[in-house]
């Protein structure tokens, strides 16, 4: 349970990165990164399976580069259930936010989480 906050927390993070780093991509505040992180979090084990399984010729293909077109959706479709408060200007957009986004919350967990293993 602790590693599930934290990793939303720390999503959260990295979803106020990408917005700072893009002008085409807008949250509110930190609450409404939290709460996009969850619903991320709950797309990312529902949909995005589906998606993967629907999508995997194509997906193969590419060398799984597809992967990255899967997270735009579901960055898309957290907006769509967001609101106005969370704003992404174009699936261009989505797509490289998606990219950044995996590679902040790659980042922020290394450093994170194996400062806090290290620490115990």
């Amino acid at each position: 349970m602790k590693r599930w906050i934290l990793s939303l927390l720390l999503n959260a993070v990295a979803l106020v990165v990408v917005n700072v780093l893009f002008e085409s991509f807008h949250i509110d505040g930190f609450g409404t990164a939290l709460l996009a992180s969850i619903i991320l979090s709950i797309l990312n084990v529902i949909v995005k399976p589906i998606l993967i399984i629907l999508t995997l010729p194509i997906t193969v293909v590419s060398l799984g580069l597809f992967l990255f077109v899967i997270n735009a959706i579901t960055l898309m479709l957290t907006q769509g259930l967001i609101g106005s408060s969370f704003v992404i200007s174009g699936f261009g957009t989505a797509i490289i936010a998606a990219v950044v986004l995996s590679i902040i919350n790659l980042l922020l967990n290394r450093l994170v989480k194996d400062t806090i293993l290290l620490n115990k």
